[in-house]
């Protein structure tokens, strides 16, 4: 059994991956150079040792954080898109999107349309990961395109990702917040949409002033249009609510189907010889080069799918290390140590909304899962909203928002983790790019402070 040991011990580890990382990476000068999977395991070798209780527990509840059923969800998900990519990229599938999205779009309007083509798709499905696993690998493709770097690409697919997490009607937060706070969902979806709704707004401006004088170089043509069909099955299954395993799983054996038809898995040089083997025209030399052929496109296949999953290695590695860690910073106390101390000199009505918003942050930090943030922390905060009278709506928005905010900037979440994975850079290469999440951040605290917006309609305050 785990002795609490609470205090400032208890979040130690989360203070030696944070020094680990960022002082490394900036005596390097780069936080690209620093692997987030190394600065994890010293934080967790670290979060085991300064455990109370015997060696065996305390592994034992590392493995339940790293074997916790969400955990083992993000990578059986983390397997899928990583399949799912590589076989998309071997069949010409991203290719070929890519060259029809620059021939369809204006160069002009590119990086705003892909930002706001996210904001779409995550209202739709409610989800942020759904989001980036559908659009990363095609703006990351795009990149070279538009003389822009893949972090940046990925940064507009994030921060759009992050519009419909924090809005959308069948987002986790959503519901989440909503229940906790015993509001209607459509309700909070005003109040929210007013706070954030300038940042959106900025954000497009921001994308359509730095892609105006874009020069799409490489556009290539449109022969190969129709293999854009497994990425726009993708897309619509996505779209229509479908489990993003299912729509996954749906779009590898698209993919498949795609480049068995066309070739795509087999070798140039023993497809060449094969194709020898064809051109023979006797019975046994046919069925030898088909049988050939049959046998390299099969392991072609397999061997793209291995590939693909192989780039999301470093990205499971994490997730585990990251899922014991927090485990062990949670059985130690050390998040309820937080939430005593923040909550014990609350004065007036913006103090109880900046501590609220300082509880999910600070959850969110510890636990790397916005939803998890805001079920965590959610019945302090109602016990907070009822004792200062604050409006349920407004507060359900700023758990949302502000878990939203430090889930969309943190190196070691799981969007950033897995848009990295896609796009095969470091998480923290798109931390600068991120112009949505901060904006939204921003004018999430500014509402706090000049009380917007002002019509609304406050609970009676209990003394």
């Amino acid at each position: 059994m785990i002795r609490s040991s609470k205090g400032l011990l208890a979040l130690s580890p989360l203070l030696v991956f944070l020094l680990v990382y960022v002082l490394s990476s900036l005596f390097v000068g780069d936080f690209g150079r620093v692997p987030v999977s190394s600065a994890f395991l010293i934080a967790a070798i670290w979060a085991v040792a300064t455990t109370p209780g015997k060696l065996r527990e305390r592994i034992n509840c590392f493995s339940k954080g790293a074997g916790d059923r969400n955990i083992l969800l993000m990578i059986w998900i983390f397997v899928l898109a990583g399949a799912f990519a590589g076989s998309a990229k071997d069949i010409g599938a991203i290719d070929a999107t890519v060259a029809a999205t620059l021939h369809l779009v204006p160069s002009k309007l590119i990086f705003c349309g892909l930002f706001l083509a996210s904001c779409f798709i995550s209202m739709s499905i409610g989800t942020s990961v759904g989001t980036i696993v559908a659009l990363v690998p095609l703006a990351t493709e795009m990149a070279a395109n538009c003389g822009v770097s893949e972090a940046y690409m990925a940064a507009i697919i994030v921060g759009g990702a992050f519009f419909g997490d924090n809005l959308s009607f069948i987002s986790d937060t959503t519901i989440a917040s909503t229940r906790i706070m015993k509001c209607e969902m459509r309700d909070k979806f005003r109040m929210n949409i007013r706070i954030i709704l300038p940042a959106v707004l900025v954000v497009a401006a921001i994308y359509i002033w730095q892609g105006w004088n874009a020069q799409l170089t490489g556009v290539g043509n449109m022969d190969d249009w129709y293999k854009v069909f497994p990425y726009l099955l993708v897309i619509v299954m996505a779209m229509s609510g479908i489990d993003v395993s299912i729509v996954l799983l749906t779009g590898i054996i698209a993919n498949a189907v795609m480049g068995f038809c066309c070739g795509s898995f087999l070798p140039q040089e023993l497809g060449a010889a094969a194709g020898t083997g064809l051109a023979a025209g006797a019975d046994g030399a046919l069925a030898a080069g088909a049988g050939k052929m049959a046998a390299l496109a099969w392991t072609g296949w397999l061997a793209s799918l291995g590939r693909g999953i192989a780039t999301m290695s470093d990205l499971i590695i994490v997730t585990l290390l990251a899922g014991g860690l927090m485990e062990l910073i949670r059985a130690n106390g050390g998040l309820d140590f937080i939430i005593d101390r923040l909550t014990r000199r609350i004065k007036g009505e913006r103090g109880a909304q900046f501590s609220i918003a300082a509880l999910v942050c600070i959850a969110d930090i510890c636990t790397a899962n916005n939803t998890i943030a805001i079920i965590s922390t959610g019945s302090i905060a109602k016990e907070i909203s009822d004792r200062f009278g604050l409006d349920p709506r407004k507060t359900a928005s700023i758990l949302d928002t502000f878990s939203c905010l430090i889930q969309g900037i943190i190196p070691y979440g799981a969007q950033l983790l897995i848009a990295a994975g896609l796009a095969g850079i470091s998480s923290a290469s798109i931390i600068p790019h991120l112009y949505y999440p901060f904006l939204m951040g921003v004018m999430a605290v500014l509402s706090i402070i000049f009380r917007f917006p002002r019509n609304t309609v406050k609970p009676q305050a209990r003394g």
